[in-house]
């Protein structure tokens, strides 16, 4: 795929996701919520083993490459930092934290959406579970006046 479609193709996907994230009070969730998500599933990964979690890493930075060079980098950086957070934390704390807040930031997003009046994207399109991430790093793109 060419830049140009790359192009076109990342926005109408944020477009896309973005119609059942219109409601200021779900997408102030979202910001917070989708981070935290992307936190502890790493989290997850990375207590059963650190490989996993690399791989898992791997994998997303592979999608996000075919979408967005920009949206890459910066989901590396976001992931990388992930990484070195879960690698510093002592190791017995890292699942049953993860867990928790895996559980607690899902039901943030169903309350939002709830708010919302609109499902989750990714009940009709499992690939929004990896755009989620990028509609809340678009918002700061945006903000600092980056191009994705």
């Amino acid at each position: 795929m060419n830049q140009t479609a790359q192009s076109r193709h990342i926005h109408a996907l944020l477009a896309e996701y973005s119609e059942s994230h219109r409601n200021p009070t779900n997408e102030l969730i979202h910001f917070v919520c989708v981070p935290l998500i992307v936190f502890s599933l790493l989290g997850i990964l990375w207590s059963l083993h650190p490989v996993l979690a690399l791989a898992a890493v791997g994998g997303a930075m592979w999608y996000y490459l075919q979408l967005s060079k920009p949206f890459a980098i910066g989901m590396l950086a976001m992931s990388l930092l992930m990484l070195a957070i879960l690698a510093a934390m002592p190791p017995m704390t890292v699942l049953p934290l993860s867990i928790a807040v895996f559980v607690v930031s899902w039901i943030g997003q169903f309350i939002g959406h709830k708010i919302e009046g609109k499902k989750p994207s990714f009940l009709d399109d499992l690939r929004f579970l990896l755009i989620g991430p990028l509609f809340v790093l678009g918002f700061l793109y945006r903000r600092f006046h980056l191009a994705y």
